[in-house]
């Protein structure tokens, strides 16, 4: 008997490990997508387990990017009894990603009667919402040509074209050299470049980038590179040194002496999630990318990282549910009108990834379809604008040589007017004759009137600054620097913005000039506190009054390492004594207006003078004893260690949501020293 049952174990142990089901499943847990289909096809053929593999192998064609063939296998497995709540969902997806939009609609109609599943309830609302639009997507008019780039095109993948200076880099899986990503069953991506006017491009002059950018056994892809062509950043991943989908990093590579240098990778990965798809903004200051980090709305969000004054990248910000969706958004770009392009298959859409426009007016964001024939049922993608009514995108709707194809566009609107808007500047300071000159290497931020950080340069020897600003906006700038005060200056493009309708250049540049003086720390230099005054006899402070003293206390909020000394001054008409005491209330009126705004009380003193320190001796006229009537401060105390502490604070805040990798320092400052984006939140 014993001998039966362990001639029955061994022969159960046989058959377990000989079981296609349970071979499938871990090829499907390692994301080797292709393989799986075709084990759980064999165990299907021995009716093993069939409403759990027919279901398996749609989620394959799912995750492998192929919805579309994923339909009658999703149908099959409700038919044979799947009954768990996902099936419908991604069921209803794969029927829109064939344009069967009614059926779409009732499977998640169907769904929602008897829905367990909350969060896959909250999808399915969401989509049937998009789904019950539809038909406006679909009548909407558009200006757009497509034409596909039947030059550059294969029966393999061409996809995520980016253009540079007559170069245009994309990404292919058309080098058949034995390597398989088994997710796909393709062969792996790498980056290539054609020389390129435009759209015509010279197919002669196809290569594939360097052995040091395109690795043997990973993917590369997803291009993007500064505007002055010294830095490129990209996506590799799938190296098999880790399970799933979650191996895809973003790297970082200069160009110097005439090659690229040893990529890195960046600091803003997550090494737990998926990073991707990056895009420069316009002056190569903000990275856009894509991450299915934790924190986010969906399954892959759009991101964005600044670069600081010493070339690192961090400051790390999800762009806000505006733009990002429970599903997900991915392949931002940056146009020369400062419009984000990114595609979505979570926002209103025809089928699989359409591509929308994000556009900030007014301090708020607009999300605008493309429409037909830009989009399609199935993923369109990957937008490159390389003047500003012509660009590429890639697709890989029917008709196509491949599987994705590169794609060229023109908008053809009649009334296509583009009109930017910068805010351009210079720091200065006053010397010690009191003369304005210019001050260098300060730091300048422009923030939204809610307190985002929009931009941020660091201004070079001539003192300039500039940024892009939007219309029908108020902004505030802050300029900071060692050893001098903070300063703030408020900005608006309220009321200022362009009539198209009377504009006749296809482009137009509208530049707002300013300035902002920043003042030298000196101790015990004096400042005059304009327009603050006091009734007669009265240390009440009066509302005017009350506005001057508000800018002292953003001065000491805005500079917390100072502490100062506010004093009144009289004039030399009346009583000595009386003058003296009737100062001294005015400022201490006045230090407890600054003190009940939040400030410290210990950063602040007052201090009456009355009328013994004269700017005027025997003052005559009514505007002579004006002078000596004042309101002063002055630093008395600049704590350099407070000052240290702010800044690795700082610095702490620019990591934080950046989660720390292994990297090598980025000592090169890449293209400017400065960050200039659109907040999308």
């Amino acid at each position: 008997m014993r001998i039966k049952n362990v001639l029955f174990a061994i022969v159960l142990i046989f058959q377990l490990a000989c079981s296609p089901f349970k071979k499938a499943e871990k090829k499907f847990e390692k994301g080797e997508f292709d393989i799986a289909i075709d084990l759980y096809q064999k165990a299907l053929e021995k009716n093993e387990n069939p409403s759990e593999a027919l279901f398996s192998i749609a989620e394959s064609y799912r995750l492998s990017n192929r919805l579309e063939i994923a339909e009658p296998y999703y149908k099959a497995a409700i038919d044979s009894g799947y009954t768990e709540d996902e099936v419908f969902y991604n069921y209803s997806l794969s029927l829109k990603a064939n344009s069967n939009y009614d059926k779409a609609e009732e499977v998640l109609e169907n769904y929602l009667l008897e829905a367990n599943n909350p969060e896959i309830k909250r999808l399915a609302e969401f989509q049937l919402n998009n789904l019950n639009n539809i038909d406006e997507i679909l009548e909407d008019q558009t200006f757009y040509t497509v034409k596909n780039l039947e030059e550059i095109n294969t029966p393999d993948a061409e996809y995520a074209p980016f253009f540079h200076e007559d170069e245009l880099f994309f990404t292919s899986t058309r080098d058949e050299d034995g390597r398989i990503y088994k997710a796909t069953g393709d062969n792996y991506s790498d980056i290539y470049k054609v020389s390129s006017k435009g759209a015509n491009v010279d197919t002669a002059t196809v290569e594939k980038l360097p052995a040091i950018i395109n690795w043997p056994d990973a993917n590369e892809g997803s291009v993007a590179i500064g505007p002055r062509g010294r830095t490129m950043v990209f996506a590799r991943g799938n190296t098999g040194k880790r399970k799933g989908l979650n191996d895809v990093n973003l790297y970082i590579t200069r160009y110097r002496n005439g090659n690229w240098s040893e990529p890195e990778l960046m600091q803003i990965n997550d090494p737990n999630a998926w990073n991707s798809t990056p895009a420069f903004s316009e002056d190569g200051r903000t990275l856009y990318f894509s991450s299915t980090r934790e924190g986010g709305y969906g399954g892959v969000d759009l991101y964005s990282a600044t670069v600081n004054s010493r070339g690192q990248w961090g400051n790390v910000r999800n762009l806000g549910d505006k733009i990002n969706t429970p599903e997900d958004e991915m392949f931002p770009s940056t146009s020369q009108d400062g419009k984000l392009y990114f595609s979505s298959n979570g926002h209103r859409g025809l089928g699989k990834l359409d591509i929308f426009i994000a556009e900030r007016t007014g301090g708020r964001i607009k999300i605008s379809h493309l429409g037909k024939p830009m989009n399609s049922n199935k993923d369109d993608f990957a937008v490159f604008m390389y003047s500003p009514d012509r660009g590429f995108f890639s697709s890989d709707r029917a008709g196509g040589k491949g599987r994705d194809d590169i794609y060229t566009f023109k908008n053809e609107d009649p009334n296509l007017k583009i009109v930017n808007y910068f805010l351009a500047g210079e720091t200065t300071t006053n010397n010690s004759s009191n003369q304005e000159v210019i001050l260098p290497g300060a730091n300048v931020r422009i923030f939204s009137q809610d307190s985002v950080l929009l931009g941020e340069i660091l201004t070079g020897q001539d003192g300039k600054f500039n940024f892009r600003v939007s219309e029908e906006e108020d902004y505030f700038i802050i300029a900071e620097k060692d050893n001098y005060l903070t300063t703030r200056k408020t900005f608006s493009t309220v009321g200022k913005t362009l009539d198209k309708s009377k504009l006749t250049s296809l482009i137009t540049n509208k530049v707002f000039e300013t300035e902002i003086l920043l003042e030298e720390i000196i101790l015990d230099k004096a400042f005059e506190l304009e327009n603050i005054y006091y009734d007669f006899d009265s240390a009440n402070i009066r509302a005017d009054a009350a506005l001057e003293l508000d800018r002292l206390v953003t001065i000491l909020k805005d500079n917390p390492p100072i502490k100062i000394e506010l004093s009144s001054h009289t004039d030399a008409r009346g009583e000595a004594a009386y003058n003296q005491e009737l100062s001294k209330r005015r400022a201490e009126s006045a230090v407890a207006y600054i003190i009940s705004q939040g400030v410290d009380p210990t950063r602040i003193k007052a201090r009456g003078y009355g009328e013994s320190q004269l700017i005027i001796e025997d003052a005559q006229t009514e505007e002579e004893h004006e002078t000596n009537r004042r309101t002063e401060f002055k630093v008395t105390e600049y704590d350099k260690e407070i000052a240290k502490r702010i800044r690795e604070q700082e610095e702490a805040q620019f990591k934080k949501g950046t989660v720390e990798v292994e990297i090598k320092e980025e000592k090169e400052v890449p293209e400017e020293a400065s960050t200039d984006e659109f907040d999308f939140n």
